[in-house]
């Protein structure tokens, strides 16, 4: 059985964590095959919005296959840290939206595969958290820089250092999920959540992302650049005429990502 199921719904793909007997824990063969998933996504025109989830309706993903953990050398855990990381940066570096539609328990790196994503929209009867340091490890798959940077340091280091499990109402108050979603009501509120970001220009949608995303890493007037050149790329592109047109006509645009 393949580790990672994938499906494109016109511009929209679904990208799904497919161990649902093992609460779809990060082994090897998934990592690997969760890369090769990301970096054929990255490289596809078509695909304006990504979804990440886990298979079944227990776990999004628990983090680590610790039975798998417990057979490795010290060399193989290295190697499995490195290749979690790099696999989670190229999801971060994703040039289109990324989701996580947590449908189940979130923890450790399965936690930190939704902080790579720009969005994470949780059912309500679920709980989530970096809870590593209970293993007597730390969250090494980017938690301890992207929790802080998404809810800044001292919630992180509470939340990070406590191992604490969060209920979706907590987490959003903390500021780590997007949306909370009743579960029968998940798949349709990430949908039209999607919608929303699909029905604008696909050029325009990945360089303010670029925008954002490399500006927060500068000073402000770095960033200020960043965005400069980000908006000249969108200036002669065929969308942006196509979306002018549409204003004059009194009609939705329809865009082509060119």
């Amino acid at each position: 059985m393949d580790t990672i199921h994938y499906e494109q719904h016109g511009n929209l793909a679904f990208v799904t964590l497919n161990r649902p007997d093992s609460m779809n824990a990060f082994n090897y063969d998934m990592l690997a095959e969760l890369g090769q998933v990301v970096e054929a996504i990255r490289i596809n025109p078509d695909i304006r919005v990504v979804i990440f989830t886990g298979a079944g309706e227990k776990a999004f993903s628990v983090g680590a296959d610790l039975k798998e953990r417990k057979t490795l050398t010290e060399q193989h855990v290295k190697r499995n840290i490195f290749k979690i990381g790099e696999v989670f940066t190229t999801i971060e570096n994703l040039p289109q939206p990324t989701i996580a539609m947590m449908n189940g328990f979130a923890f450790g790196g399965g936690m930190e595969l939704a902080l790579a994503c720009d969005f994470r929209i949780i059912a309500d009867d679920t709980l989530l958290g970096l809870t590593e340091t209970s293993l007597a490890i730390i969250p090494g798959a980017g938690g301890t820089q992207r929790l802080p940077r998404l809810i800044g340091e001292s919630k992180a280091m509470e939340l990070i250092l406590t191992a604490r499990r969060l209920k979706p109402a907590e987490a959003l108050a903390y500021g780590l999920v997007t949306k909370v979603a009743p579960r029968a009501e998940l798949v349709d509120v990430t949908a039209q959540f999607a919608d929303m970001m699909l029905a604008n220009g696909p050029i325009a949608l990945q360089q303010a992302k670029f925008a954002i995303k490399n500006g927060m890493n500068a000073d402000l007037q770095t960033g200020l650049n960043i965005e400069r050149k980000a908006y000249e790329l969108t200036i002669p592109t065929e969308d942006r005429v196509e979306a002018l047109m549409a204003f004059s006509e009194k009609r939705k645009p329809v865009f082509k990502g060119k």
